[in-house]
């Protein structure tokens, strides 16, 4: 299972960005999806994660109310819709699959992900 992340960029503060998570494994709708983010010197952080069937979506606290998970099973690419972003949310961004036999199934930590895409960098700055 391939997965392609891309949509990152530079952002001035309180912008949005809409990151793009192509995912190869079939059905799609049996692979639950993460984005977790790593800025230099930390740890990889949950961002959001989405279950199969799109219907539960999980959000870190410090993203609720900004970013939004969304999913196209049709085109087997996952979404994270990202507005009022600030200086903080600088980070390289991944998402992650996982397959899974229920539709209605998320996982909220990096170790339960065995798909890893490439990773595309998000700068808030002005």
């Amino acid at each position: 299972v391939q997965l392609q992340a891309s949509g990152g960029g530079l952002v001035q503060p309180g912008g949005s960005l809409r990151l793009s998570c192509s995912v190869s494994g079939r059905p799609f709708s049996h692979y639950a999806v993460g984005w977790f983010r790593q800025a230099p010197g930390k740890e990889r952080d949950l961002v959001a994660v989405i279950t199969g069937s799109g219907d539960v979506k999980k959000y870190a606290d410090s993203v609720k109310g900004r970013f939004a998970i969304s999913r196209d099973n049709v085109k087997n690419t996952a979404y994270l819709q990202m507005d009022s972003l600030k200086p903080e949310d600088t980070a390289l961004y991944y998402c992650a699959a996982r397959w899974t036999s229920s539709t209605r199934t998320s996982y909220l930590r990096s170790v339960d992900y065995n798909y890893w895409g490439q990773g595309t960098q998000v700068t808030v700055s002005s």
